[in-house]
């Protein structure tokens, strides 16, 4: 048991390595040559294929208010996004500025749009950037779980509430069952698979530790053990915020924020080009549409934009009024948050040699030190502790 204590305390002090996102010029042109790629097949090659040429010719013609109401439902959802990591980290673990946070998070958004699909590549820069600013391995994890459970918790309850409700009647629109209750039934699923993984033990490594033979397979069934363990921790975290508005507040509205600014953006984009959908059907499509991003593409470009289009003329909207609804909706949620995510990340890389800076010279037992990002985990409550 010693032993595992010391390797989790020299794990925690391991320098981390920076993220080679925008270092690596190779690997920056070899994704904007796919990335360039998919756009000219889902913008240019897809219209003529579903022979609505004119779909993009009508982005053109799209009432500029409700563009600018767009945009303004844009900010919404960065500052959503910023007030769910806030929310989640918590101001009384790491003392981030409203500005690292926005660093932080529009950076692993950037990340995300430009280099993987799924959100892999945020998820890397979000965990190098909390291990910088001082928060142990482990509860970096934790945390970053606890905030894809509640972003998500918001995703599959939504498909769950939405599509049984229209598939009923109490909401109007076309409701057919392959767009409702099959994605509700999903939905469920994967509701039921995460409340299981909260019942695994906190302490199943201890528990694997003493049970296990010391050989090598083993210690490798207790490592493994890490996994479930902090998912587990994370989802627990995830629900303690729901049940305590008064410490997990911030997080909630932020995660319910994101996705009805997404949606927001959505519906003022079919308003711009004069189409008039239910807001039932919306939500749903736009739920239903997103489902596509789970297939591996470069950035995500090209399933989420032929999937959406599909959901909402399956739903039986007219093909050239989604086209250009729906490329208008991925220009201003999807590709107007990579300049300034791209810009965040250099500033990122600033703070944190900040932090290190502020650290190497601060006094050690100062206050002022303790106070510090990168000066180490403080304020830890015994609720999260894991």
């Amino acid at each position: 048991m010693a032993d595992r204590e010391a390797l989790d305390r020299a794990e925690d002090a391991e320098v981390t390595a920076e993220p080679s996102f925008f270092a690596d010029r190779r690997r920056l042109v070899q994704s904007a040559l796919a990335v360039l790629a998919l756009v000219f097949a889902i913008y240019f090659l897809l219209p003529q294929l579903v022979g609505v040429e004119d779909g993009l010719r009508r982005m053109g013609r799209g009432d500029a208010t409700w563009i600018v109401v767009a945009l303004l439902c844009g900010v919404l959802m960065f500052f959503s996004y910023v007030a769910l990591f806030r929310g989640v980290v918590g101001e009384r673990t790491l003392r981030l500025r409203w500005s690292e946070s926005y660093q932080i998070t529009m950076a692993g958004l950037a990340a995300t749009r430009i280099f993987s699909a799924g959100g892999a590549g945020g998820l890397v820069l979000t965990y190098w950037a909390l291990r910088k600013a001082g928060m142990p391995r482990r509860q970096s994890a934790a945390r970053m779980v606890a905030f894809l459970v509640l972003l998500y918790a918001v995703y599959m309850f939504t498909l769950i509430i939405d599509g049984i409700l229209l598939r009923t009647g109490v909401l109007a629109g076309n409701a057919p069952v392959g767009l409702t209750i099959v994605p509700a039934a999903i939905a469920g699923g994967v509701v039921v698979i995460f409340l299981l993984l909260a019942l695994v033990p906190e302490d199943i490594e201890r528990r694997l530790a003493r049970t296990s033979p010391d050989t090598r397979w083993g210690r490798i069934a207790v490592r493994l053990a890490s996994v479930p363990a902090t998912a587990a921790t994370g989802t627990r975290m995830a629900m303690d915020f729901v049940r305590s508005p008064s410490r997990g507040g911030l997080a909630v509205l932020g995660a319910i924020g994101f996705w009805a600014a997404n949606i927001a953006i959505l519906w003022a984009a079919f308003k711009a080009f004069d189409v008039d959908v239910p807001g039932a059907v919306v939500v749903q499509g736009f739920f239903v549409g997103m489902f596509a991003n789970l297939i591996p593409s470069p950035s995500g470009v090209g399933p989420v934009d032929a999937g959406m289009i599909g959901t909402f003329v399956l739903f039986g909207l007219p093909s050239s009024a989604v086209i250009a609804a729906v490329l208008c909706y991925r220009l201003i949620a999807f590709w107007l948050p990579i300049p300034p995510g791209v810009v965040a990340f250099f500033q990122l890389r600033k703070t944190v040699q900040r932090w290190e800076e502020e650290r190497r010279h601060a006094p050690v037992g100062n206050d002022v030190a303790e106070s510090l990002p990168g000066s180490g985990f403080h304020a830890i409550t015994s609720e999260s502790k894991v």
